[in-house]
């Protein structure tokens, strides 16, 4: 069975927030997005991969999961400059063990994004 969840911030593009498909949870990419007005905040590297990381949860949590039931993170991270404060903050918002993770550098195609982060969790049923 597949379950389409829409959460986390108000969009008007043709996505859903989330797909459970089986045990599996795919979470489509959550940047600096104001969860109510659906609007980009800008603000330090930093505070936008925590809000991204805050969205990330809202949606996961609509899904029956948590942070720790992440089995993937693909993270975009909009300079190559970013990537050791990039690490540094990942290490704060995710705590071992780790999940897979994949980076990608410099194709989040917004200027004013600077991080987005979409997962694959896994959940009991």
């Amino acid at each position: 069975m597949i379950q389409h969840i829409q959460a986390g911030a108000v969009s008007h593009l043709p996505f859903s927030s989330a797909v459970v498909a089986g045990n599996f949870v795919f979470v489509s990419g959550q940047a600096s997005v104001d969860p109510e007005t659906g609007s980009i905040i800008t603000d330090s590297f930093a505070e936008e991969m925590r809000r991204s990381f805050d969205n990330l949860r809202r949606v996961l949590a609509s899904a029956d999961c948590k942070l720790q039931d992440v089995v993937n993170l693909r993270c975009y991270v909009d300079r190559q400059d970013r990537l050791e404060e990039y690490n540094r903050v990942f290490r704060d918002l995710v705590s071992p063990p780790y999940p897979s993770r994949t980076t990608i550098v410099g194709v989040l195609g917004q200027d004013s994004v600077k991080f987005e982060v979409d997962a694959v969790a896994y959940r009991s049923i």
